[in-house]
């Protein structure tokens, strides 16, 4: 009867434990994941997102790789795509930046400009998409 009572103990307590350790390690997984999107989104003078270290939030990194010129890491944040280049209309090969999102126009399908654009639903993808709410539209 020891026995028994000493193995229900130990099986109550290991049970406990399992369950406080994947709590913790949810927890840890969470606050992770949210400090690396808040890192990619603020962009840290001396902290280089090179070509080889993509960021969590990579739209920017992306429209680096597909302009010409690489404007610098600085543009690995979408919003900062509005100071690239200079203003202009709406049209095919221009750069569409959103306060959270930066593409390029490739093309019109039924009534819709379709952009090209990197951290689209996690990955590089090209398909017609509103652009309303767009904060500029830039030309390189």
């Amino acid at each position: 009867m020891k026995l028994t009572t000493s193995m229900a103990a130990f099986a109550i307590a290991f049970m406990l434990s399992q369950s406080a350790q994947a709590h913790t390690h949810h927890q840890q997984q969470r606050v992770a994941r949210h400090s690396t999107v808040s890192r990619a989104y603020a962009y840290a003078p001396g902290r280089e997102y090179g070509y080889g270290s993509r960021p969590a939030a990579w739209c920017g990194w992306e429209m680096r790789q597909l302009v010409s010129s690489d404007p610098g890491p600085e543009f690995n944040l979408a919003r900062n795509w509005a100071r690239w280049g200079r203003p202009g209309p709406v049209g095919v090969g221009a750069i569409v930046v959103w306060s959270h999102h930066v593409g390029k126009i490739v093309g019109k399908e039924g009534g819709m400009w379709v952009i090209e654009s990197g951290n689209d639903d996690h990955a590089t993808r090209t398909r017609p998409r509103s652009i309303s709410g767009a904060i500029a539209i830039r030309w390189g």
